[in-house]
């Protein structure tokens, strides 16, 4: 190892452990194996860099954390490999040198790219007559811990939110009641005035909005309780159905689908009505210019393997109720802030950001939970999946269904997506199955392998959605090579608007995200099978 005495004898101290009880050799000094086993030992990644930046000390703890072995490590330069922002370490380098320390946190990368928060001290190690040798860093890998501190953040806001709103909406409903009491006060003295009515007219309307709106905040401040019936939700999307076709521009087309055999729900039908009345009016207000809106309802099953791929599902039965609109799309660094109330992107006094908070909040009352897929300028699906309510039979009918799912017979599948954890569960289901996999992180990966390995390839399961070279894009390369192979196109956005894509991309077979392993089992064998 490429660590002197020296330098190793102030590891010690500067890792904070207790410098009188360590057992002294002759010289007066600890050797350089039991530095190196005691710093072994320590749950915290150190690391101690030259003054060039190449790593000269490792040790096991940041051989687990961020995946490189010790032996890759030193005499390497890692500052553009181990931090999200080389940069900013170049500067915490900086600063460490001419202040002689530095702590804070750092986003950092393991080998395989994956992000990481370490809360990080360095400390330059110096000469005996005082120049800097190097610097030595201690980091704690608080990823995990960041997360929690995150969320229990959002938390104590949304609960403070929540009282604040149900203050607020009081008070308002105090202000508003005189106001609307008034107006049919007016109305009979206007009788011989009709030039008034159109006013007091536009004054009601602006009050019975108020009043809806400190309706919508209450319901968030109080939580969403209702009455629990059983809702055949055809019904309730024909009601949407109604009043999109009556009250939206015509330049709103509407898809409605509705299979007939759809399970009930048990909850409250006003709530679920709201629901999806707020994903419709936030889909219009997505497509200024006109598009598709999308209305479909389903059963689904939510099984281990689903569970895998959306860590909010519980086991069970669901109708999965589903909006989706070919507009502008969420994008991305505002993706997890839209169910927070008072959240909204629409200009003042064209929206509250209270629709998707009220949304969530009814659909959790319900023991349900929402999946939301969007792409910029190329729309938004919100997925409502609502505990559902069958009967003995129709149980009995999907539980016979279910209980033989096709087996491979040794087929290699090519799997294309850049979600490690969609990769992992699906190979893991293939696999158990009798199927061999191969993975690949995008497109560009995906037609390097298969170039290689197509005479042993039956299936290619590919996400239209990924950066480097999109599934779109893949699938033509595929084409290209080979006219006649097998692909199965898979995307969480909206299913109609995918197919379509899919299919002018020359792909039959569509599969839906999140799936469940019978879905992908059914969906492969019967692409094989041809």
């Amino acid at each position: 190892m490429e660590l002197d005495d020296r330098t190793a004898a102030k590891l010690a101290p500067a890792v904070g452990l207790p410098g009188n009880s360590h057992r002294l050799t002759e010289t007066g000094s600890l050797s350089l194996e039991e530095h190196s086993t005691m710093l072994d030992n320590t749950a915290d990644a150190v690391v101690v860099y030259d003054l060039e930046g190449r790593v000269v000390f490792w040790n096991r703890a940041a051989e687990q954390i961020y995946g490189w072995t010790r032996d890759e490590a030193i005499g390497r330069h890692l500052a553009d490999d181990l931090y999200a922002d080389p940069q900013k370490f170049r500067e915490t380098s900086k600063i460490t040198l001419e202040l002689g320390e530095w702590a804070g946190d750092l986003r950092s990368l393991s080998k395989d790219r994956r992000e990481l928060i370490t809360e990080t001290r360095w400390r330059v190690l110096r000469e005996k007559d005082g120049r800097p040798k190097s610097v030595l860093g201690v980091k704690t890998d608080v990823t995990e811990k960041r997360k929690i501190e995150v969320q229990f953040i959002r938390a104590q806001r949304m609960a403070s939110l929540g009282l604040l709103a149900g203050g607020i909406a009081h008070d308002l409903n105090n202000v508003l009641t005189p106001i609307m009491l008034s107006i049919d006060a007016l109305k009979r003295i206007a009788q011989s005035h009709p030039e008034a009515a159109d006013v007091i007219e536009t004054i009601e309307l602006s009050t019975r909005r108020g009043s809806d709106i400190v309706q919508q905040v209450l319901s968030f401040a109080r939580g969403m309780e209702g009455q629990r019936i059983v809702i055949q939700p055809k019904y309730l999307l024909q009601e949407i159905e109604h009043i999109v076709r009556d009250t939206f521009a015509k330049d709103i087309r509407l898809h409605f689908s509705m299979p007939h055999d759809t399970w009930t729900i048990l909850g409250d039908p006003t709530q679920i009505q709201q629901v999806l009345l707020n994903l419709c009016v936030n889909a219009r207000d997505a497509m200024p210019n006109g598009g598709d809106l999308t209305l479909t309802a389903s059963n689904c099953v939510v099984d281990e393997h689903y569970v895998a791929m959306n860590t909010q599902a519980k086991l069970g039965l669901y109708v999965v109720l589903q909006v989706s609109d070919s507009g502008t799309g969420i994008a991305s660094d505002i993706l997890d802030k839209i169910f927070e109330p008072f959240f909204t992107t629409k200009p003042v006094g064209k929206g509250t950001g209270l629709g998707l908070s009220s949304v969530q909040a009814i659909v959790k009352t319900h023991d349900g939970f929402i999946d939301v897929y969007t792409e910029p300028e190329r729309g938004t699906t919100f997925k409502v999946y609502l505990p559902a309510q069958p009967s003995a039979g129709e149980v009995a009918e999907f539980a016979q269904e279910e209980t033989t799912l096709p087996r491979g017979r040794g087929e290699t599948i090519l799997v294309v997506d850049d979600e490690p954890s969609i990769v992992l569960i699906t190979r893991q289901t293939l696999e158990s199955f009798g199927y061999r996999m191969i993975t690949a992180q995008n497109g560009a990966e995906a037609v390097a392998c298969y170039a290689q390995e197509r005479e042993n390839i039956s299936v290619i399961l590919t996400d239209l959605s990924m950066p480097v070279m999109d599934g779109r894009a893949t699938i033509y390369a595929m084409l290209k090579i080979n006219p006649q192979v097998k692909i199965i196109a898979m995307s969480g956005m909206d299913e109609p608007q995918s197919e379509i894509m899919a299919a002018n991309a020359g792909i039959k077979h569509f599969m839906p995200k999140p799936y469940t392993a019978a879905t992908l089992l059914k969906t492969v064998r019967r692409v094989i099978d041809g």
